[in-house]
């Protein structure tokens, strides 16, 4: 090998590591939840691993939808809903089913807080019928997904939430569709094949025995992509992935319901961290 070939292999190595290490040295933090506060931690919460399952903080609009604390920087906000009871089983999940390295407990992310988005492929965030992003917020997502980003949005319901999901993501991208997820697309098939897809419902079927809320009555598979046709939204509507990931050891929830929510995540985190 010629000098410069292995300067330049030592160069990206050693680049790979300290980046490696810096993400590795992110802190681990928690907030309160609408629905859980002071939850109990694993054991090797501070393992040090190569993925962590990245949850969106966002405002939200006040008014109809609306939930918890204005301040959504200290938690108890919309996106804090399922959290962090849903993020953890399929982190425990994705380490069971596949050999990603996953860390036990979720990371909380903010837009605001420099590129701190950057140290995680994967993205998600729930009640997206509900954020607000910010002009400056909107414009580091728009970066981050350009630059090899993935984000998954879930649990949002029909056309009301659709149009405020959208008032965010069309200053996310003005010029970038949102078009249909096709069957025959890599994601489906990454790990599992999911051509034989069905709605997935929140909790609220185990006392409902309704599938759909609101007026989403089909589940929406969406994404938009890039210039090189990499998927880089991946948008759940009229489905609660969540819930299923949260409920997976609830007897009253079916267990269809969560086998084919854990099968859409590892799809979707093995989609990120390969394409």
């Amino acid at each position: 090998m010629r000098p410069r070939t292995i300067f330049i292999a030592a160069l990206l190595s050693l680049l790979a590591f300290v980046s490696a290490f810096a993400w590795q040295l992110r802190p681990f933090r928690e907030y309160p939840g609408i629905e859980y506060e002071a939850f109990p931690l694993p054991p090797d919460y501070q393992e040090k691993t190569e993925w962590v399952f990245a949850r969106l903080m966002y405002p939200a609009f006040p008014g109809v939808g609306f939930r918890g604390n204005p301040d959504w920087k200290n938690g108890h906000a919309n996106w804090t809903i399922d959290y962090p009871r849903s993020d953890r089983p399929m982190s425990e999940a994705l380490r069971r089913l596949t050999r990603i390295h996953v860390r036990s407990v979720e990371q909380p992310v903010d837009f605001d807080a420099g590129d701190e988005v950057d140290n995680y492929p994967w993205l998600y965030a729930v009640e997206v019928g509900y954020w607000n992003l910010t002009t400056e917020q909107a414009a580091k997502m728009r970066e981050y997904l350009l630059r090899g980003g993935f984000f998954m949005c879930d649990d949002f319901h029909g056309t009301q939430e659709w149009a405020g999901f959208m008032a965010s993501m069309s200053r996310v991208f003005p010029d970038r569709p949102v078009v249909d997820i096709p069957d025959s697309d890599p994601i489906f098939h990454t790990i599992y094949d999911l051509d034989k897809r069905f709605q997935v419902p929140g909790l609220q079927y185990v006392y409902s025995h309704r599938i759909y809320e609101k007026d989403g009555t089909q589940a929406r598979w969406r994404g938009i992509y890039d210039d090189h046709g990499r998927l880089m939204v991946a948008i759940c509507h009229n489905m609660d992935l969540g819930d299923s990931w949260e409920h997976a050891d609830n007897p009253e929830y079916d267990e269809k319901f969560s086998s084919l929510g854990m099968k859409i995540a590892v799809n979707y985190v093995t989609y990120a961290m390969t394409h």
